[in-house]
């Protein structure tokens, strides 16, 4: 007999309250008299806004706007500013990842130069607006921060690994032959990254550069990689985290954070635990460094928690307690008393505030997911904001008046302005073990809950993410067709703490099923899904658990399993790094017995569900032959399938704008192949 489930529906107050905080208190689009539903044509127009940077005299912000590129099809951008209070908003430059000199006088930034590729460009902010090409590299730098005094500049850059190659005394060339070219020697265990590629012949360091220009100065040297530098308050030191260890590319979860003398190119090593400790942040007045950090564990997942530690590495201690959310974001307050930073709850991302002495607050409330991006000498802070129906925009947010958000743009008011979109409702209901799991239904414009409507159940990847209250235009745009969307967060979810997503440890996919399952039955208990007509998605690890669900029962009409992993023996051997062997108790050659009971493939021969799969053609995190493994499989048991080969598409289906639209068409084509057209069954409920 399954539990009760409990339902905890957002009441009017709390969705007005949302949409009201967000939308500056505008008319909604339903209430307008000539709307319309959502368009899959209407994705073309749709734009998007990102990376606020706030001056430090928090007088003007720079931010990206982007757009889709039809006639070539991929997403572009350019850098806009605009007045504090959102006026004066017009295009800046071409170029990406801009950052304010600590004067305010420049900004420094990417954009493709001589000789090849990505260079750092410098641009003065006065009324000439003069702009110079600062380095002339052979590989595009990357995370450029400026030195406090302006006077540099340190970057990212990978670097040719001096010992590639391997040579052997090959026969001498005829003259004139043309002979194959000799093998790709790879010799690192991680040698391919997705949408990279190969990376096994570089190592990243970290290089300086004058502000003026000149000859760029490497500071770090071995055979590791470093993440993005931090200067110091004093501009003496740079921070860092990686693993200057022999062997590190074998160790598991496992960093430790580093200084290196800009002068002397002297390294020292700060922390000292076996554990990932990464993401150093310095303090302004150089008291303290932040960084995040655990000790070493074996669980599938675990929050990290926020430290702090003199700039010598001493008195390394928590400052976050016992909250146990993953935190993003960290960005110390200009005096110095502690580090706003950003936290998943419960599919709601707010603002939260650790103060140097322990205490952990929250900061903003509100049905939304709040992205920050910077903070002027001022303490305002540039964010983005997304909610059901808000795409994002700017805002800015005065931590001393966190209620009051002060929206900048508006860039999709317009093309919005009189379309219905389908409500969002929250739901909870209690699953096996007793644990509560949150989701969300979108119901169609027009929705009439004494009609039937066909459903998709969604799921997400990861395994350890989190569904939220942001907006999607794929479901939306399905929900204006007719269909009505569920997506849950399973145990394993994050936003949740730590104890929640551990719950799939050396259990994946297992009880999340059961998640899955009865979050269906607490739906359709609501009488208005036709049970002839449930569907099934997901992508990666929701691509799993789809496999999964066909695999275990023959509820719904048809499903659609992409970029999954199929055989968890083939897979963690073949995907983009090694850590994958470490989510089962044994390597398979030791006990093969885990890797199978939790691998798709063994339920294979359960499967009368029509089963579509739709994978990238260059996917490197869930390979092709995955897709490959379980399309042969129910063609040799005659289970309907096809299998979608996307062209120039990693890991995913809808990075190209084009490859999104096929990606929503041919999932509805596939399930009205097999269920039957959308939308409403409007005799549902009068015997006809």
């Amino acid at each position: 007999m399954r539990p009760t489930r409990c339902f905890r529906p957002l009441t009017l107050p709390l969705l007005l309250a949302a949409f009201l905080a967000v939308s500056g208190g505008e008319a909604t689009a339903q209430n307008h008299a000539s709307s319309h539903a959502l368009d899959l044509e209407m994705f073309w127009d749709l734009q998007t806004v990102g990376s606020p940077q706030i001056s430090p005299d928090g007088r003007q912000i720079i931010y990206s706007r982007g757009w889709i590129d039809q006639k070539n099809d991929r997403r572009r951008s350019e850098m806009w500013i605009m007045n504090a209070d959102g006026t004066r908003k017009r295009v800046l430059t071409e170029g990406s990842s801009p950052i304010w000199s600590p004067d305010g006088t420049r900004i420094a930034f990417l954009r493709e130069g001589e000789p090849d590729g990505n260079q750092i460009w410098i641009r003065w902010m006065d009324e000439e607006g003069s702009e110079s090409q600062v380095t002339r590299l052979d590989r595009s730098p990357s995370s450029i921060q400026w030195s406090p005094d302006g006077e540099h500049l340190a970057f990212n850059k990978s670097v040719a690994d001096p010992t590639t190659g391997w040579d052997i005394p090959m026969p001498s060339r005829p003259q004139g032959a043309e002979w194959t070219p000799g093998p790709k020697i790879v010799e690192r265990a991680v040698y391919r990254r997705d949408r990279q590629g190969y990376v096994d012949d570089t190592y990243t360091h970290i290089f300086v550069v004058s502000a003026d220009g000149g000859a760029v100065r490497q500071l770090t040297d071995g055979d590791w990689n470093h993440s993005s530098p931090q200067w110091g308050a004093d501009g003496q030191e740079i921070f860092f985290s990686g693993l200057r260890e022999e062997d590190a590319e074998r160790q598991w979860r496992h960093s430790e954070i580093y200084s290196v003398d800009v002068d002397s190119r002297e390294i020292r090593q700060l922390t000292d635990r076996h554990g990932p400790d990464s993401g150093p942040v310095p303090s302004p007045d150089g008291q303290y460094i932040a960084y995040q950090g655990d000790d070493w564990h074996d669980d599938t997942y675990r929050n990290r928690k926020i430290h702090l530690m003199e700039p010598d590495g001493s008195n390394p201690r928590v400052i976050s307690g016992d909250f146990d959310r993953s935190v993003g974001s960290l960005t110390w307050a200009p005096d110095g008393s502690g580090l706003y930073f950003t936290a998943n709850s419960e599919g709601h991302r707010n603002l939260y505030f650790a103060s140097v002495d322990g205490d952990v607050r929250q900061v903003t409330e509100g049905i939304h997911q709040i992205n920050l991006s910077s903070m002027s000498d001022g303490g305002v802070l540039a964010t983005t904001i997304t909610s059901f129906h808000e795409p994002g925009d700017i805002h800015l947010i005065d931590p001393n008046r966190p209620e009051q958000f002060e929206r900048l743009t508006r860039v999709n008011s317009d093309l919005l302005r009189d379309v219905r979109l389908g409500e969002v409702e929250e739901i909870w209901y209690t699953s096996v073990d007793d644990l509560e799991i949150q989701g969300w239904i979108i119901k169609p414009p027009d929705f009439d809950p004494a009609n039937e409507y066909p459903m998709m159940l969604v799921i997400h990847g990861g395994p350890h993410a989190m569904y939220g209250v942001g907006f999607n235009f794929g479901w939306q745009e399905h929900a204006a067709n007719g269909y009505v969307i569920l997506y849950t967060n399973p145990r394993g979810s994050s936003g949740y703490g730590s104890a929640f997503a551990n719950e799939i440890n050396n259990a994946y996919p297992s009880q999340d099923y059961d998640d899955l399952v009865i979050g269906v039955d607490s739906l359709v208990a609501r009488g208005y899904v036709d049970e002839d007509r449930m569907y099934v998605y997901g992508c990666s690890g929701g691509g799993v658990l789809t496999a999964w669900v066909v695999g275990h029962t023959d509820r719904f009409a048809a499903a659609s399993s992409n970029c999954p992993v199929i055989n968890w023996i083939s897979f963690v051997g073949t995907t983009d790094g090694i850590g994958w062997y470490r989510n089962f108790e044994h390597f398979p050659w030791d006990d093969p017995t885990e890797h199978l009971e939790r691998s798709p493939l063994m339920y294979v021969g359960n499967v009368t569900t029509p089963t579509m799969l739709m994978t990238g053609e260059n996917d490197l995190r869930t390979p092709m032959a995955q897709t490959e493994e379980y399309y042969q499989a129910l063609k040799v048991l005659g289970i309907p399938t096809a299998m979608l080969r996307f062209q120039n598409e990693w890991h995913g289906t809808s990075s190209n704008p084009t490859n999104f639209i096929r990606t929503q068409l041919y999932l509805r084509s596939w399930f009205e192949r097999w269920g039957g057209p959308p939308g409403p069954i409007t005799d549902a409920n009068d015997g006809n």
